[in-house]
């Protein structure tokens, strides 16, 4: 999938969509019971989209009183695993062919470039669901080493109901990643997008009936995490909590449903991930262009952003020219330009948060090699321009704390055990890569970073048979890959006498 319609074509499209705004419970779009709603704001131009249904306790109430009958009912989770497969392939396929609606749609909400939301968030997305769809029927259970009097079985059920609460940086394919295996293993789910983004989360839930997903099975609640969050954390009939979003917040919903009904609760949160590079790395041009874009793409605004750039003292100011004359190229634009490259920071209070952290690296010391303001302010939207920073040492706030935007801390160094230091001296422990021609370092390394991604030679490598999520407080639980599927069900023994 590539964007190759013209800026004028997407703003055409965009004059035409037909915007989805309401919350959708047991198979049909409701407004929320209160009647309220917000204002649903786009970052390209800061103009109102729609106002979208502002869902509280007693939607949730409906939703998960609508999850719970579906899955009790077994009118889902008790169809054959093939049956499964044919409708997350067949959802697939619906996205593939709405691909265009959905990537404006998370534009337009978002203000990520439309090349971006429709070349790799969509493809992402359709591969996810179909993914999750091919592999249940090829998922086998196990049976115990037992005598020849006894059967011992290993088998998984599902959870039973989810709520699945996702973030705003990439609405539906973090959406995409719950949704894909909490649905193939039969469960029912409670999908929270962010206020900030919900529209293709409501979208996607008309398309998920017309692929054959029973009424009651995906439900989806628009709303505020105060108001819709935080009373299905603590929902005494919710089996299932998987959240990703900040570090912060993972931990305040894993308090919430632990003092609930202890319900399973897995978190993907944040990183401050490190990038290595020494100086025997393969290609130093292609390294730079990887660290530009490994902190810039989605303007930074991802958990997995290469936002510590650890590189040796001997090669530190070639290199960072490199970086910076690579980050320059990706200048903010307008994403509904195919050819931009950079869009546009989520919302004024991101841009508060981010600026914030410039001006505050400034004052204790960092050097702004390049960016650092905020632009293209006649639009009404909200940019922050590729911003690095030199001279920053690993107690800098900006070397800890997780920014979510366009901002680079460049820190030097000079042996490897020193590297390693200041790369595992973080609370976070979500990804890291390394770049180095010798393969015996580069095994070290891999092994002694505390990550749950390693990457050799490039950044943000894998695809969905490899798990994501991290170590510390970067969260626990996988997304991803067969393991993804283990902790949206539960593991059963059954012992048979066959000498009774």
């Amino acid at each position: 999938m590539t964007a190759t319609h013209s800026l004028e074509y997407w703003t055409a499209q965009a004059a035409r969509l037909n915007i989805r705004n309401q919350a959708f419970i047991d198979g049909r779009y409701v407004d929320a019971r209160s009647g309220q709603t917000y204002a649903c704001v786009s970052p390209i131009d800061g103009a109102t989209l729609t106002q979208v249904a502002q869902c509280d306790r007693n939607d949730v109430e409906l939703a998960v009183q609508a999850a719970r009958r579906a899955f009790d009912s077994g009118v889902w989770a008790d169809t054959k695993p093939v049956h499964r497969k044919k409708v997350l392939v067949r959802l697939a396929q619906l996205i593939e062919s709405h691909a265009e609606e959905l990537a404006l749609l998370e534009t337009l909400d978002m203000g990520k470039p439309i090349g971006d939301s429709l070349g790799v968030d969509l493809a992402a997305t359709v591969r996810c669901f179909a993914w999750n769809g091919e592999v249940i029927d090829k998922w086998y259970a196990e049976v115990a080493p037992t005598g020849p009097d006894e059967l011992g079985l290993v088998t998984r059920e599902p959870l039973g109901v989810v709520a699945a609460i996702v973030p705003w940086n990439f609405p539906l394919l973090m959406a995409s990643w719950k949704l894909g295996p909490a649905l193939v293993t039969g469960n029912s789910v409670i999908l929270k997008p962010s206020e900030k983004s919900p529209l293709t989360a409501i979208r996607l839930a008309e398309l998920a009936i017309e692929a054959g997903i029973p009424e009651g099975v995906l439900n989806v609640l628009p709303g505020f995490g105060k108001e819709a969050g935080e009373p299905l954390a603590a929902h005494m009939d919710v089996d299932g909590l998987v959240f990703t979003g900040s570090t912060a917040v993972g931990k305040h919903l894993m308090g919430i449903a632990g003092t609930s009904n202890m319900k399973r609760a897995f978190m993907e949160c944040g990183g401050k991930s490190p990038n290595i590079v020494f100086p025997d790395a393969p290609n130093l041009d292609t390294a730079a262009e990887a660290a530009a874009i490994g902190v810039f793409y989605n303007q930074g605004e991802v958990c997995t952003a290469a936002s510590r750039l650890l590189v040796h003292k001997s090669i530190r100011d070639d290199f960072l020219d490199r970086v910076v004359a690579a980050g320059q190229a990706m200048k903010p634009g307008n994403p509904l330009d195919p050819a931009t490259r950079m869009g546009a920071i989520v919302d004024q209070p991101q841009v508060n948060r981010v600026t914030g952290y410039i001006d505050q690296a400034m004052q204790e010391g960092a050097r702004l090699k390049c960016g650092g303001s905020r632009v293209m302010q006649d639009t009404g939207g909200f940019y922050v321009e590729p911003t690095i920073f030199d001279q920053v040492s690993p107690d800098m706030t900006i070397a800890n704390e997780e920014i979510f935007g366009p901002v680079l801390s460049c820190i030097d160094f000079e042996h490897e055990d020193e590297a390693l230091k200041v790369a595992n001296n973080s609370a976070y422990g979500l990804a890291a890569a390394v770049w180095t021609s010798d393969l015996t370092r580069a095994h070290k390394m891999a092994h002694k970073l505390r990550a749950g991604s390693v990457w050799i030679n490039y950044y943000d490598g894998g695809d969905m048979t490899a798990p994501f999520g991290g170590f510390k407080q970067s969260g626990n639980g996988r997304d991803k890959s067969i393991h993804a599927l283990e902790k949206y069900t539960e593991l059963k023994a059954t012992w048979i006498n066959l000498n009774p």
